[in-house]
């Protein structure tokens, strides 16, 4: 089973000041990678240092560099975005840092698209206010931190017969670097006796009532997986023969017998008349019945795990009275 994965998005850290080389600053983050279920929200953890005499101006990430033409020079330019300035962000993208050391920051609801995402920050000498920004210069710490976005997948065999075990797994495209608590849903109802932190769902015994369509999702998450069905097959049971005429059966008339019986896969159905077979098929009609007919009918249900007989039913056709006068 396939399981769809997102872009890498690398968080790196970058670093406009004034006058001064990059001696002295410098970044570092919890994790060099993160993996995160889509629509999640995903907390980058990191703190970033600066020569000291220096004023934080700006903090804030954008994304890819952007070509921008320069009016006054006429040559490309290079502009970052403030990605809280940008409609596709602004309302998912929540600061928690202290912008003088610390740039943890949180992205809500991310999806394959949040890719190429960088921290930058501008300090200010204040004794050289009057300085031109054409001074300053910009430093990235190289790599970052890589996001993944994955969604999630159940993997189950498509068909198991009752008694077996079998295990169903949820699987995503890396390791999710939160601790997850997983959950699970059988026809879209949640199974609360199978909460755990492994993701794997283990039936040991599977039973036909198992059957269904399997989901699965992380504890305080809204995302669910595509839902997955589970075939539970198992031999004949609840054998039994109905009759459709009611009261005496006379010579003439026309009788109908119906063999039920619940078994998955659907089973084969014969017809015996004592020990003789005398049909097949769910439904076994006599039509203009005589005496002839008379005795103990029984059908048998049989499929790949096993057969079942039904218990004999009695026909008793009476014969036709005639009138004289």
């Amino acid at each position: 089973m396939s399981v769809r994965m997102a872009l890498l998005l690398p968080l790196i850290f970058s670093l406009v000041i004034h006058k001064v080389s990059s001696a002295g600053w410098g970044v570092s983050y919890r994790h060099s990678h993160i993996c995160a279920l889509k629509d999640s929200s995903v907390t980058f953890y990191c703190t970033y240092t600066y020569p000291t005499g220096y004023e934080i101006k700006k903090v804030f990430w954008t994304k890819t560099l952007v070509k921008d033409g320069s009016k006054e020079s006429g040559e490309e330019g290079e502009q970052h975005k403030d990605l809280s300035e940008d409609p596709e962000y602004s309302q998912r993208l929540q600061y928690l840092g202290d912008k003088q050391k610390n740039c943890t920051t949180r992205l809500n609801h991310v999806t394959q698209k949040d890719s190429q995402m960088y921290f930058r920050f501008i300090t200010d000498d204040d004794d050289d206010e009057d300085d031109d920004d054409d001074d300053r210069q910009e430093q990235t710490s190289d790599p970052g931190v890589s996001l993944t976005v994955t969604d999630l997948q159940v993997e189950s065999p498509e068909t198991v017969k009752e008694g077996d075990p079998v295990c169903l797994t949820c699987k995503s495209s890396c390791d999710l670097t939160d601790r997850a608590t997983f959950i699970w849903y059988r026809n879209s109802q949640p199974l609360t006796e199978r909460r755990d932190r492994n993701n794997q769902l283990l039936l040991q015994s599977v039973r036909r009532e198992d059957a269904g369509r399997y989901s699965c999702a992380l504890q305080e998450h809204t995302y669910i997986s595509p839902a997955v069905q589970l075939n539970v097959t198992y031999p004949p049971r609840n054998v039994s023969v109905s009759i459709s005429s009611s009261g005496e059966i006379v010579e003439g008339d026309s009788v109908t017998l119906i063999c039920s019986s619940d078994s998955n896969p659907p089973a084969e159905i014969s017809w015996f008349k004592g020990r003789k077979i005398v049909g097949s098929g769910r439904i076994y009609s006599i039509s203009k019945i005589s005496s002839d007919h008379s005795g103990e009918y029984k059908c048998k249900s049989k499929n790949k795990h096993g057969e079942k007989y039904s218990d004999a039913v009695t026909l008793n056709v009476m014969c036709e009275l005639i009138m004289v006068t």
